[in-house]
C-alpha cells in the first residue's frame, strides 16, 4: 500500500519513532442524529449535531481502535481518559503499549507513559516551515517531526470520512446503535483497505488541511495526573528533541562545507 511506513520514512532521523513509536490516537467528529430533545450535548462548536470518536491506528494505517458514542460536546480528553485510561469496557479491546512503546498524540492530550505529546507554545504544522521558515530550535524540530510521524492518523480519519457517507450525514437510527456505525465502517475499511485507501488517498490528498490536526488543547478537560508520569514522559520528549537537534545541526553544517567546496 502507498501508504504504508510513509511517516516513519520521512522522518528517519526520529530513530526512538522508528523503535518505539507503534501508531497515532486522535479524536474525530462524525455525524449524529437525536431526538430534538437532546440535541444540546450532540450540539458541537459548528452548531452541527455529531458524536466524538477516538480511533488508533498504526503506521500502516490499520485502525486498531475505535470509541465512538460520544456526545459531540464531549472534551477529547475526557474520551481518552474514560476509553483508555479508566476501568471502562472500551479499555479490553484498546491495544495497550508494552514498556516503552508509545502512540503520538496531539497537544490536547496527556503526555504520559504509552503517549507522546507536542511541546506546546511552539510551531507545530508542516506548513510552517515551508522555505525559510525552518526550526529554530529543538522543541520546533521535534513538533515538524512529531506532526508528520502523526500525519498517519489525519490521512486515516481523512479516507474513512470520504468514503463513508453516513458518517457526514446519520440517518435518523436510535442512538444506542449509532455508536456501532463508526467501527463497521473502520472494520469494512480495512476488509477492503488496499482498494480503498488507495482510491480514497488520491481523492483527499488535495483536500488535506492539517489546520484541524491540532487543537493546542482548545478541546481539552482538566485532568489531573502523577507528576511522576508526566515527568517521565517529559524526559523521554527532551531526550528525541534533543538527538534530533543534535543530527539536525551536524547535517547542516555537512551541507555548508560541501557547499563552499
Amino acid at each position: 500500500m502507498g501508504g504504508k511506513g510513509k511517516d516513519i520514512d520521512d522522518t528517519k532521523d526520529w530513530t526512538k519513532a522508528n523503535e518505539d513509536c507503534i501508531g497515532a490516537i486522535d479524536g474525530t467528529e462524525v455525524s449524529a442524529w437525536a431526538l430534538a430533545s437532546k440535541h444540546i450535548p450532540f450540539r458541537n462548536r459548528k452548531q452541527n449535531l455529531s458524536q466524538n470518536v477516538l480511533v488508533a491506528c498504526s503506521h500502516d494505517m490499520l485502525f486498531t481502535f475505535v470509541c465512538a458514542g460520544w456526545e459531540g460536546t464531549t472534551h477529547d480528553t475526557r474520551v481518552f481518559v474514560n476509553a483508555i485510561l479508566s476501568n471502562r469496557v472500551e479499555q479490553l479491546s484498546f491495544p495497550m503499549r508494552s514498556t516503552g512503546k508509545y502512540y503520538v498524540v496531539d497537544a490536547g492530550y496527556p503526555n504520559i507513559p504509552g503517549f507522546l505529546a507536542p511541546f506546546r507554545g511552539q510551531r507545530y504544522h508542516s506548513r510552517d516551515f515551508i522555505g525559510r521558515h525552518q526550526p529554530k530550535g529543538k522543541e520546533e524540530l521535534f513538533n515538524m517531526r512529531h506532526s508528520s510521524v502523526r500525519n498517519v492518523i489525519e490521512r486515516s480519519i481523512g479516507v474513512l470520512k470520504k468514503r463513508f457517507a453516513i458518517l457526514r450525514d446519520m440517518p435518523n437510527y436510535p442512538l444506542r446503535k449509532q455508536r456501532y456505525i463508526p467501527k463497521a465502517c473502520c472494520t469494512v475499511l480495512e476488509a477492503k483497505k488496499d482498494e480503498l485507501f488507495e482510491e480514497g488517498e488520491r481523492e483527499n490528498e488535495q483536500e488535506f488541511d492539517d489546520t484541524e490536526a491540532t487543537s493546542y488543547g482548545s478541546n481539552e478537560e482538566h485532568v489531573t495526573f502523577d507528576m511522576s508520569q508526566t515527568a517521565e514522559m517529559a524526559q523521554v520528549r527532551d531526550e528525541i528533541a534533543t538527538s534530533l537537534w543534535t543530527s539536525y545541526r551536524q547535517k547542516r553544517k555537512s551541507k555548508k562545507k560541501v557547499s563552499k567546496n
